[in-house]
């Protein structure tokens, strides 16, 4: 029987469980489950099972291979796996080796307990967190034990990762690792939060793909910090992978010289756009379209439409809508002849043309409309993305609802941040997936992280290891 999403697994009963292919070909036995620790206290994510082979070397098996998880078996999705022997890492942690058998205290009574279990639940986006924790608290009575009750991981105390796993974490490297698994925007709320020194710090160490996203969600004030601080080659790299339209706000806040020198350092692909869009005001439609939308040629199929949609690099609003014009398809296109929703592409059989699907009936935005007359547009048609199109019938980009929703809000909403009442998500979910704490709190967490002394960590669970390299 497959797992059920939200299904709740105690992991000390998967210790020496069968592991199966899909084949039904015996591949070892579990020895251990393996998390990764929040430094914000909030449940850890699930990233795999330690798998120990009939020669009894340990591997490492990503939770996305495991197909189901039964009372008596575990089963693969797929035969290929790596053969690479496991070696923990940094602020991962081991489930029945490290925190089966761990003291904890209790945030409501504030008394001592072993934990003797841990549950692990499937969320909506299909990963597994560590949810509760089964515990028992400690008693002087001889001969009698406590029941044992099941808590929420918020709902314990002495569960900081120095002391669960016996490594110490401290400056930029304590930072990155807390980035895994965040969202840009809220790893860029951490980075603004920093000393100047150990921003710039973390910023030399991300690599230039993932400092380009955290760059893009920061208040300009703090972008051209942090591009200043970069050498001009490595700024001029940075820019290359933030989407061109974000790109061209920010140069637009720099001074003609550095603007020009960085352009220049920009590979000519990647800077033609962004000088397209520097011609423009920031309040219009030029200035606000993205010049990458989904760009198609009337014979392209509906198959060919839905494959370039699901691309995991669009936003939900550039995935919406995809355009057809005449060859060139790289903005400037040809001649612009329509457009096609995403609802209609699902609609049509996937052998049939776009051409047959195209809405040539649509309003389009003129390059110089003003972000008023942009936003009556999106209001006017129910629209979360719309084509911008010059005089001469070239589709030059497309304007997405997020780019207008970030001219529309104040300077300072960046800054602000959300609360847990604005994301609507409901206590469960937040319990499972988030834990209690507001976007501000988290940053909060991880911050006192940083800066609270090192102490000696008691020594982790006595259970054996299991060694070794997964990367």
């Amino acid at each position: 029987m497959l797992v059920a999403p939200n299904t709740r697994v105690f992991v000390a009963r998967l210790d020496g469980l069968p592991v199966f292919g899909p084949s039904g070909e015996s591949i070892g036995k579990v020895r251990d489950i393996v998390v990764a620790l929040r430094l914000d206290r909030k449940p850890p994510r699930a990233l795999g099972l330690v798998v120990e082979l009939p020669t009894r070397r340990p591997i490492f098996v990503p939770m996305l291979r495991i197909s189901s998880l039964e009372s008596h078996a575990v089963a693969l999705a797929t035969g290929s796996v790596s053969m690479r022997r496991f070696e923990q890492r940094t602020l991962e942690l081991r489930l029945i080796g490290q925190l089966l058998g761990t003291q904890v205290q209790l945030a409501t009574t504030a008394s001592a307990a072993i934990v003797v279990d841990a549950a692990m639940e499937r969320t909506r986006t299909r990963d597994w967190v560590v949810s509760r924790l089964a515990v028992r608290e400690r008693t002087r009575r001889i001969g009698r034990r406590a029941p044992v009750q099941v808590v929420g991981w918020t709902d314990v105390r002495g569960m900081d990762p120095a002391q669960l796993t016996g490594h110490s974490v401290r400056g930029a490297q304590q930072v990155l690792a807390s980035f895994e698994g965040l969202r840009a925007a809220d790893a860029a709320g951490i980075l603004r939060e920093l000393d100047t020194e150990l921003r710039y710090e973390v910023a030399d160490t991300l690599d230039d793909d993932r400092l380009a996203d955290v760059l893009q969600e920061m208040p300009e004030d703090d972008q051209k910090d942090l591009l200043a601080h970069l050498d001009e080659a490595r700024a001029a790299d940075i820019l290359e992978a933030m989407d061109p339209d974000d790109a061209a706000d920010l140069l637009a806040e720099l001074p003609t010289g550095i603007q020009e020198r960085l352009l220049g350092l920009m590979e000519p692909e990647e800077s033609g756009p962004v000088r397209r869009l520097l011609q423009y005001s920031a309040d219009t439609a030029g200035g606000l379209m993205t010049p990458e939308p989904v760009v198609l040629t009337p014979d392209a199929t509906i198959a060919e439409a839905l494959a370039r949609i699901r691309s995991p690099d669009l936003t939900p609003a550039l995935a919406s809508m995809v355009f057809v014009c005449r060859s060139p398809q790289a903005t400037p296109t040809g001649r612009y002849l329509g457009s096609v929703h995403t609802q209609r592409l699902l609609r049509e059989p996937p052998f049939e043309l776009v051409a047959g699907a195209v809405d040539t009936e649509m309003s389009q935005l003129s390059p110089d409309a003003a972000l008023t007359d942009v936003t009556r547009f999106f209001a006017s048609y129910n629209l979360v993305c719309a084509p911008v199109v010059d005089d001469e019938e070239h589709l030059l980009g497309a304007v997405t609802v997020d780019d207008v929703l970030d001219h529309l809000l104040p300077d300072n909403w960046r800054e602000e941040g959300l609360s847990d009442d604005a994301t609507g998500q409901d206590d469960a979910d937040v319990e499972t997936h988030l834990g209690r704490h507001s976007q501000a709190g988290g940053r909060r967490a991880i911050l006192r992280s940083m800066t609270t002394k090192d102490s000696q960590p008691p020594t982790p669970g006595s259970r054996s290891a299991a060694g070794g390299s997964r990367g």
